[in-house]
């Protein structure tokens, strides 16, 4: 079989992982991993709804490696007695989330690359075998946390709720149709009613509403978007073109590889990179269900309705532009609030809690390309957070998919929730 000694060289490489060789270790493989295996469903893990598992998979992990080093809260609860290898409990722990929710590929490939193809390599290429006492640690891990999610947070219920909003003014309604015209169904509706991995409840940091229709606020927003995010004529510098190709990318997989790209100097160990990893990832997917619960509480229509119907919206300075197309093509889920924001908020807070600082040095990749062959250029080099959370608001407008008020409430509401996650969950023990 050739498939195993391939994997054992994508890993060894550093290619599987994204990163740079010195970067790479059994948390930011395993992380590379999850991610591809989300990427490889683009069926069943529609738009951001792969996070969910990328979060557990995080939690197992660090669960695992705190197992032997106790230096941190554990989110499923203390595993007894941790002895083997480390190494084998981290990616035991991942194969078996990634499994126990179905994401057993890696690739689209035929025939697929398997994540059981990546752990017996892995483990191969580390000198480990499966009767490594590590092994029963990164069960236990894994267990705990399926156990915690899969029986009773309502993800991917059977029989999902279908979700096609409204038609009245200001109310949305879906942006995608079947090829004989049949509108379909909100994105992932039920992430909205999903259990939080921090948050008391889905509402809990609920967005504020978006303005009024007949405001001057709601003018301001839909002739920016009108201008600056059209997919011809429009008032967009090439460096704002620049920026809003680059975070068309899809949000979960742009923020994991910029963590894994992070050098060795900024963590003490493996245990501090995978306790970065479980809390961002929890905390955007914390941040990803507030959306959804906002999306669906709001029910706001996206600009390219408002802009097609703008005759309709009772403002008389929001002129209508019946032929408007947004640059790149509008999610099919309400606009407010923003998605991509929310785990923008999230993941930049998150990120300043753990480092103490703003001041973050961090390189974020795009792998977007446009419907037309455009590529933004990238890698982009940031040296403060905050810079990076900016970008994201200005470039759902660009992009022609979001109003910026969404922008604006849905990074304010992804900082509360990152704030309320570092305050109460995986603290120092001591």
């Amino acid at each position: 079989m050739p498939k195993p000694p391939l994997v054992a060289g994508l890993i060894l490489c550093g290619c599987l992982s994204g990163t740079n060789a010195a970067a790479a270790d059994v948390v930011t493989d395993w992380n590379a991993i999850a991610a591809q295996a989300v990427a490889a469903a683009p069926v069943t893990r529609p738009g951001p709804s792969g996070l969910i598992d990328i979060a557990m998979v995080q939690l197992a992990v660090h669960d695992a490696l705190q197992a032997f080093q106790g230096r941190y809260e554990m989110y499923g609860g203390p595993i007894a007695d941790a002895s083997g290898s480390p190494v084998a409990a981290v990616a035991k722990a991942a194969r078996d989330v990634l499994y126990g929710v179905g994401l057993t590929v890696t690739t689209t490939t035929m025939p697929p690359v398997t994540v059981d193809d990546l752990y017996g390599a892995y483990l191969a290429s580390h000198s480990l075998l499966t009767t490594d006492p590590g092994v029963a640690v990164g069960q236990q891990a894994a267990a705990r946390i399926l156990e915690l999610r899969l029986d009773n947070d309502g993800r991917i219920p059977a029989g999902a709720e279908q979700f096609f909003g409204a038609t009245g003014p200001g109310e949305w309604r879906p942006t995608s149709f079947t090829t004989t015209g049949q509108p379909i169904a909100m994105i992932a509706a039920y992430l909205g009613t999903l259990k939080p991995f921090t948050l008391m409840e889905p509402g809990q940091f609920r967005g504020n509403p978006p303005p009024n229709l007949a405001s001057g606020k709601y003018a301001a927003d839909y002739n920016e978007v009108k201008s600056l995010g059209g997919l011809t004529g429009s008032a967009r510098t090439p460096e704002q073109t620049d920026t809003a190709l680059f975070f068309a990318d899809n949000a979960v997989q742009y923020w994991n590889r910029a963590m894994r790209a992070m050098p060795d100097t900024q963590f003490a160990d493996s245990g501090e990179r995978a306790r970065m990893f479980a809390l961002v990832d929890a905390a955007m997917a914390d941040a990803l269900i507030t959306c959804w619960e906002s999306k669906r509480h709001w029910n706001f229509w996206r600009p390219l309705t408002a802009i097609r119907l703008g005759d309709t919206d009772g403002n008389s300075r929001t002129d209508a532009d019946p032929a408007w197309q947004s640059f790149i093509p509008t999610p099919n889920y309400p606009d407010h609030i923003s998605g991509a924001n929310s785990l923008s908020g999230s993941a930049t807070t998150m990120l300043a809690n753990l480092f103490g600082t703003d001041e973050v040095s961090l390189t974020m990749t795009s792998n977007f390309v446009h419907s037309s062959g455009l590529r933004p250029v990238s890698p982009r080099v940031y040296e403060r957070l905050s810079d990076i959370a900016a970008d994201v608001v200005d470039a759902r407008i660009l992009e022609g998919i979001h109003f910026r008020s969404a922008d604006d409430v849905g990074r304010r509401a992804g900082k509360q929730v990152a704030n309320w996650a570092f305050s109460h969950f995986l603290r120092p023990v001591h």
